[in-house]
């Protein structure tokens, strides 16, 4: 069997196959400068706009969904179909910085973090002064508001650049149930809800080609999966075993180590 790749890389999209070849070219320069090994996993969300040149095997290979499932069914079945070591998902326009990728990889292999995510609101982040004011109010209000009612204080939900440690992300995105723009939240609340340790990171948005975010009717779809997510946890949805595994094995393991000095 072959070894699994440092690192995959999830590219979620929808009518965007000229974007996502762009995107996949440029990772391709950068990937192996800063991997031994990795992976390239884009996810065509139902459009359909992909011909018969995307491999579905190899380091670069494409996921084709049969209908749109929203960004966080793409998204999970990338995370669900990737293999490396660390899974990270952004936006298929790549608009953060790519040193980002190493960045991530460090804090989880080398730091023992079993997430890392960017955050806007972190001193070294470059975000605002490029997104429409609308647009700004909107996900502050939203980040607030999810703050406050689900996260106890972790505003930024909405980063869409998210990395995991293999087995966390293959527990976290087997329970994950919201599909659409607010899967970020479940995620990170699921996060929260098992103590695993979080590494926040801050980014440089260096373009934004992807948003399809409509204020009004996207706000109060995302409010209503918020009380999904609660209602999902009141019904017990949420057990998992895995992660309260994972959580205590790694407890014991550095405790292990302290001793040993």
């Amino acid at each position: 069997m072959a070894a699994a790749p440092a690192i995959s890389v999830i590219l979620p999209c929808y009518r965007g196959a000229a974007l996502a070849r762009r995107s996949v070219s440029e990772l391709e320069g950068y990937l192996p400068t800063a991997f031994p090994s990795w992976e390239i996993v884009v996810v065509d969300d139902g459009g359909g706009d992909f011909d018969s040149s995307w491999a579905s095997e190899g380091p670069i290979r494409l996921v084709r969904l049969p209908r749109n499932l929203g960004k966080g069914g793409a998204v999970r079945a990338g995370m669900l179909a990737a293999t490396g070591s660390v899974r990270l998902f952004t936006d298929v326009d790549l608009p953060y910085d790519l040193d980002l990728i190493a960045a991530a990889y460090h804090y989880i292999v080398d730091r023992g973090f079993h997430l890392a995510v960017g955050d806007r609101t972190l001193p070294g982040s470059s975000y605002a002064l490029v997104i429409r004011w609308q647009r700004r109010l909107a996900s502050g209000l939203f980040s607030r508001f999810v703050g406050t009612f689900l996260t106890g204080g972790f505003f930024d939900t909405q980063c869409g650049f998210k990395a995991f440690r293999a087995d966390v992300a293959e527990e976290i995105f087997r329970l994950a149930r919201i599909e659409r723009f607010a899967f970020d939240v479940e995620l990170l609340y699921l996060a929260l809800l098992y103590r695993l340790d979080i590494k926040r990171v801050p980014v440089v948005l260096r373009n934004n080609e992807t948003s399809a975010v409509r204020l009004v009717r996207d706000s109060l779809r995302m409010l209503g999966d918020v009380v999904r997510v609660r209602w999902a946890r009141h019904r017990g949805q949420y057990l998992s075993p895995t992660l309260s595994a994972i959580v205590s094995q790694d407890f014991d393991s550095v405790r292990h180590l302290e001793r040993s000095r």
